[in-house]
């Protein structure tokens, strides 16, 4: 876990209020842990997301006042190009993102195995099972009578074991499929054409800030399949953010503030079942010793802001509506491939073919080395779409041209339609492992939707 130092002394006691003296540990009043309160996020987070008229200097990005939070925004940063390089952001502390240096490291890739698994196996493997893009969902069968129709065969009825009497073919789990929406977000997520079950979870939610204005929430996972419970820890993961979020944005913290605590509350809740046995059998084939763990990466939408965070190689890209304009990507993984890119070893194109690319090197477990939550805030200048996704989807759409390119046209109007037809694009790549996408419209005040 992370080492969370003592801030500086508080004007007032974050769970009553209560005035506080210089060096208190403890508020007297209701016993509140001071040492507790995690550090804020550096007072330069915002990066404007424009594109700079020809030849002109980039505009400075508008101070961004957050009526209940105090915090405001004083970055003069020029506007970014569009490269994933020249969207960095910063951590939660204020600091560049990491690039080289770390040692630990964990595989998370379609066919990848634990390190030093006796046999390299990663418990993937293909299933005689039919194509989630053209079967209809085990509950979506029932007869009259209230009984499950198999999918496979149609006509057989599903046995209490999960099984047609008629053909013996296994039903699809519930997790195998899922797919919400919610207002203006919407995410689906499938297991895929390879993996046994999907180790991929996601929550997606809104809720309003103090002044009545809304806020808009997603969080995506994606299960470590070298750790034991994969999926358990991606949905407790992606619960434990999701609740942290709407839990402290209606009380005013600031949202990349809030982002950064969420991942906090998502590492503890992780960390929390490695001393739960949880309801693996002992039979399991594929469960592993090591400790579950996941990546998370997570998307707000609040007062004209757009804060990302994220630990572990699940991504974030801007799609702008008007595809005249170029898209990019706003997260950077944690992961070899992406050292090797930092460190000018390799090209994005070299790194990503090495058969190494998907060994993270950030995930949320108990045996994570350090936990490095990443935020970073942006100010976008016109309306976009934010797609929030586990590298199941990017694997089929690496760049962000080539995401762009997979959004279909009406995704920003029909978002719940656009995140299904971003899964049929990696399920047509051939599926290799579990996909969730998340899709976030972002609209902005007409004045400033066509500025340059």
């Amino acid at each position: 876990m992370s080492q969370i130092h003592q801030q500086a002394p508080l004007p007032g006691c974050p769970g009553c209020e209560e005035p506080l003296d210089s060096g208190d540990l403890f508020c007297g009043a209701c016993g509140y842990d001071l040492s507790a309160v995690p550090t804020p996020p550096g007072d330069r987070p915002t990066v404007a997301i424009t594109v700079p008229a020809q030849g002109a200097a980039a505009p400075a990005a508008a101070p961004v006042e957050w009526p209940p939070a105090s915090e405001t925004d004083s970055s003069d940063l020029p506007a970014p190009t569009h490269r994933p390089a020249d969207l960095p952001g910063v951590d939660s502390g204020g600091k560049p993102l990491p690039t080289v240096g770390r040692s630990a490291v964990r595989v998370d890739e379609p066919g990848g195995a634990a390190p030093g698994s006796p046999d390299g196996s990663s418990g993937d493997f293909e299933l005689a099972a039919p194509d989630p893009r053209t079967v209809e969902h085990a509950t979506a069968g029932a007869s009259a009578a209230g009984a499950k129709v198999c999918v496979a065969c149609r006509s057989g009825h599903v046995d209490p074991d999960g099984y047609c009497e008629n053909c013996g073919h296994a039903q699809p789990r519930e997790r195998d499929h899922m797919e919400q929406e919610l207002g203006s977000v919407a995410a689906v997520s499938d297991r895929g054409l390879r993996h046994h079950r999907n180790e991929d979870s996601f929550a997606v939610s809104s809720t309003a800030l103090p002044d009545g204005s809304p806020a808009v929430v997603a969080i995506v996972c994606d299960g470590v399949s070298s750790a034991s419970r994969p999926d358990e820890a991606s949905a407790a993961a992606a619960s434990a953010a999701n609740e942290a979020l709407l839990d402290s944005l209606p009380r005013g913290t600031h949202p990349q503030q809030a982002m950064h605590e969420a991942i906090l509350a998502a590492s503890e809740a992780v960390n929390a079942l490695a001393q739960d046995p949880g309801q693996a059998l002992e039979h399991d084939q594929h469960r592993h010793q090591n400790a579950p763990a996941c990546t998370l990466v997570g998307a707000i939408m609040a007062g004209g802001l757009l804060v990302v965070g994220w630990v572990g190689d699940s991504r974030v890209y801007w799609v702008p509506e008007d595809r005249a304009d170029p898209p990019a990507r706003l997260t950077e993984d944690d992961s070899w491939a992406a050292q090797m890119v930092a460190a000018g070893l390799m090209n994005e194109a070299e790194a990503y073919a090495d058969e190494r690319a998907h060994a993270i090197t950030g995930w949320l477990g108990a045996d994570a080395y350090d936990l490095e939550p990443h935020t970073a805030s942006f100010k976008p200048d016109r309306p976009g779409l934010v797609v929030v996704c586990t590298d199941g989807l990017w694997n089929y759409a690496e760049s962000a041209a080539e995401m762009a390119a997979a959004v279909p046209p009406d995704g920003f109007e029909r978002p719940l339609h656009g995140a299904q037809v971003l899964v049929g694009h990696a399920l047509d790549g051939g599926g290799h492992d579990n996909v969730t996408v998340a899709l976030l419209p972002f609209a902005v005040a007409a004045r400033g939707a066509g500025s340059a």
